[in-house]
């Protein structure tokens, strides 16, 4: 069973602010009937807290069915019911519930891509820190190299009273000095 990463990708999806994968989608990898996915999730629904599945309400459902809509109207998507969400912990369970060597090695397969995708949001988040960082040693260098221009310029364009002293005292000096 040859299983490609983006078909699983595909089926992540964030609701409640969590990354999740929904019953349809994994009946479908591990090769059983919805029906009997969900059947076996009650029968053991002390394996299943909050954060491991959760079902969405009905309000959840129709703006998840909104953002991933086809084109045929009235589509459900082949759902019926507001579906079960399970976390990367509640897919993991399933494969202990499920017990077949087909949910384990989809399992693996499904965990693995969790992991790399947890791994992805640090790396960027490495990154973030580092660009924050050069940001604020810019802002500063600026700021240090504006001091360093308005004193070339105070420098460059001295205040009129100097450039007057400075011409009176010329003129005495080429009063007695003539050359």
């Amino acid at each position: 069973m040859a299983l490609a990463d983006d078909a699983i990708i595909s089926k992540i999806y964030l609701i409640r602010g969590q990354k999740v994968m929904i019953d349809r989608d994994l009946a479908g990898l591990y090769g059983v009937e919805t029906k009997r996915l969900k059947e076996a999730v009650r029968r053991n629904a002390e394996r299943f807290p909050e954060d491991f599945m959760f079902e969405m309400s009905r309000g959840e459902f129709t703006e998840w069915r909104t953002q991933n809509a086809t084109s045929t109207k009235g589509d459900r998507q082949g759902l019926r019911h507001e579906p079960f969400c399970f976390t990367e912990q509640g897919v993991t369970m399933l494969s202990c519930v499920l017990n077949s060597e087909r949910a384990i090695q989809v399992n693996i397969k499904i965990i693995r891509i969790f992991t790399r995708m947890r791994e992805m949001i640090l790396t960027h988040k490495d990154i973030l820190l580092k660009l924050e960082q050069l940001e604020r040693q810019v802002v500063q260098n600026s700021q240090d190299i504006q001091m360093i221009f308005a004193a070339l310029k105070e420098l460059l364009n001295p205040p009129i009273p100097i450039i007057n002293f400075l011409r009176s005292h010329f003129a005495t000096l080429n009063q007695y000095h003539s050359f």
